[in-house]
């Protein structure tokens, strides 16, 4: 395991445990207008991340096609206001457990669909450990009362979750996390101002007392600032079929605050659903087990469209023939930049497909036109 997974774990795992303890400022904007304080949130969390964007944000953001706008414009409706909605109506008419569970059961849904974007099989490890991380938010959450209704808009809470997981990922690689987070909070902004305007009209926007003013600043600055910017940074590493695992440390999070404000208790069953978590979220990370390879990541610094590269399989048996079909497990091919000219056999966009499979450890023998190099790769 490197550094940069390493990193990549931490920070999507400091994210996580950021989100679940602001659970306790959810419960003192309780009676504050949603829409609008999902905008004074996400407005305020803009202007604060405008600093961090440095120069060159403007062009970047130019250059992002209709295509890319559109889906910066869905994370933000689903993942973020759409999200947040689902979860307040769930808990009209359901325990707050309910919602909980299913938004538990992310890590299941982005590692099926992920793979299946990209047209591979489910990476066993991480599919296994996403099995684990949804029975402990189970058992840390338990069940509730609830209705049709209330189950209803707990998937639409799911959907959410896992929207704002996978929609990032194309745009994450022009922008990067941190002027990612705050194109995302400037359009969550103005949906959230469009939104409370067609449900709550001019009473969308009050004066918040201190108390709710103190759980906004929470929420716009920890939250959404720093919980945003390493989420992405950690996705960015580790991809986010790996990064969501760690979302089953919300529920834990939440539970474990929850006994300092008095709204909750930890017991035995909290310690067991923590266990689960942690156990799921070591195995689909690799850090149990010999051997669990990583889901394509984003590169950081990599263009979108940069297609020059020589594939190079890692992790393969040592004298397996070449051309072997992919298993359900196979890591994916990591590509490096062709430094030298083509080669005879390279196909049309100058790709030259490396088909010897190494041992783990093993060098590749030196062609003409220099050696290949060491690469490095992080989510898709």
């Amino acid at each position: 395991m490197n550094m940069n997974r390493i990193r990549g774990m931490s920070l999507a795992a400091f994210a996580c445990v950021l989100v679940g303890a602001s659970f306790t400022a959810n419960s003192v904007l309780g009676d504050y207008p949603y829409a609008g304080g999902q905008a004074i949130r996400y407005g305020l969390a803009f202007l604060l991340l405008l600093p961090l964007v440095g120069r060159g944000a403007a062009t970047a953001v130019r250059a992002l096609t209709p295509r890319q706008w559109g889906r910066v414009a869905v994370l933000a409706a689903v993942g973020m206001v759409g999200f947040n909605l689902a979860v307040l109506a769930a808990e009209r008419t359901a325990e707050p457990a309910i919602p909980g569970v299913f938004v538990g059961c992310a890590p299941v849904v982005v590692a099926v669909l992920v793979p299946a974007l990209s047209g591979r099989r489910p990476t066993r490890p991480v599919l296994y450990g996403a099995l684990l991380v949804a029975a402990g938010a189970f058992t840390v959450q338990g069940w509730g009362r609830t209705d049709l209704a209330g189950i209803a808009w707990s998937v639409a809470a799911l959907g959410g979750e896992v929207g704002f997981a996978v929609l990032a990922v194309p745009v994450l690689k022009p922008l990067g996390p941190k002027l990612l987070s705050a194109t995302v909070c400037c359009v969550a902004a103005l949906e959230s101002l469009l939104a409370g305007l067609l449900m709550d009209g001019t009473a969308m926007l009050r004066v918040p007392t201190g108390q709710e003013s103190v759980a906004l600043v929470w929420q716009a600055a920890v939250v959404t600032v720093v919980g945003f910017v390493c989420w992405y940074m950690g996705v960015q590493r580790i991809g986010a079929e790996r990064a969501t695992l760690f979302s089953g440390l919300i529920p834990v999070s939440a539970a474990m605050t929850a006994p300092l404000v008095a709204t909750g208790s930890y017991g035995a069953a909290q310690a067991v659903g923590s266990a689960l978590v942690g156990a799921g979220v070591a195995l689909g990370s690799g850090v149990l087990g010999r051997r669990a390879p990583a889901p394509a990541a984003v590169p950081a610094g990599e263009h979108a469209r940069d297609k020059g590269g020589i594939v190079v399989r890692r992790h393969a048996a040592a004298g397996a023939p070449a051309h072997r079909p992919h298993r359900e497990d196979a890591p994916l091919a990591t590509r490096r930049p062709v430094t030298s000219g083509p080669r005879e056999g390279d196909g049309p966009s100058g790709d030259a497909p490396a088909d010897q499979d190494l041992a783990p450890g093993a060098r590749r023998p030196a062609k003409a036109g220099g050696p290949a190099r060491p690469g490095d790769h992080g989510p898709v």
